[in-house]
């Protein structure tokens, strides 16, 4: 279940999602980049980062920070599931906290180590709540302590370019955001990447995968994947394949109809997708 959060806060949160699966089972999941940083839940049961095996588990914190990833990553539950996540604006939490994107990318983070003694008490709190209007009350008012007291920034630069980015969905080039905006393509590169934690031609090559996904799940029945591709900016399909691959592990294909999807970026896959 996905949630907007408050006018207040939409700046800095995308929006909030609640997953929930009662089966003990094991299960094989895939994470992906959507452009976006957030914060993981996880109050019945600790996710799995690895195995060795199957026989040695390295569990991930309770709860922690992600920032931008490198390429995929293959989670694992074995229990139970319930997640929350706050996925922010892709520089929500360069605003809110005034940490560099870059900092953090492809890090996992506790929340602790973000948040301090409050980040705990929250996640403790989360964990004692059974509804998702109760969760939902305590993030928001979590969020707007943070918000109250968030430092000042001068997101001009990287605003205009994440617009100009999101508007064209991803089909733009750095010499077009140079002309949009009026700066350098350092200046831009250096701004951009400080509150994304990724470069303007990298963060645009995911929304256009993202926007490849849109136009894949509301596809009609006889579009060719071509014609898809085309329309998303690739030049042509076997460039998709090639960045899709590079950025989840699997073909297109693939994602259709060998996967559940918990989320877009968020998939359960099959052991033989493993790598």
């Amino acid at each position: 279940m996905q949630v907007l959060p408050p006018k207040e806060l939409s700046a800095y949160i995308k929006h909030y999602l609640f997953l929930e699966n009662k089966d003990n089972n094991a299960r094989q999941l895939r994470f992906f980049s959507d452009g976006n940083t957030g914060i993981v839940f996880s109050p019945k049961s600790k996710l799995i980062s690895g195995l060795n095996n199957y026989e040695t588990q390295n569990y991930l914190p309770g709860s922690f920070l992600y920032g931008q990833p490198n390429g995929f990553k293959n989670i694992y539950s074995d229990n139970e599931m319930l997640i929350v996540i706050v996925v922010f604006q892709p520089n929500g939490i360069n605003q809110l906290l005034g940490i560099s994107g870059s900092a953090f990318r492809d890090a996992i983070i506790t929340i602790e180590s973000v948040f301090g003694r409050t980040g705990v008490e929250l996640e403790e709190k989360l964990a004692g709540q059974v509804t998702i209007q109760g969760r939902l009350q305590l993030l928001n008012q979590f969020f707007r302590r943070i918000e109250a007291k968030k430092p000042r920034t001068n997101p001009l630069i990287t605003n205009a370019s994440l617009d100009f980015i999101l508007k064209n969905k991803g089909q733009v080039s750095l010499s077009q955001l140079v002309g949009y905006t009026g700066y350098t393509e350092r200046h831009i590169e250096r701004k951009f990447t400080e509150g994304v934690g990724l470069n303007p031609k990298k963060f645009a090559t995911i929304i256009k995968l993202q926007h490849f996904l849109a136009l894949l799940k509301n596809r009609n029945a006889n579009t060719a994947l071509a014609s898809l591709s085309y329309e998303a900016g690739f030049s042509d399909q076997s460039h998709l394949i090639r960045e899709f691959k590079k950025h989840t592990g699997i073909t297109p294909r693939e994602y259709l109809f060998d996967t559940e999807k918990l989320t877009n970026n968020f998939i359960q896959t099959s052991p033989k997708n493993s790598l």
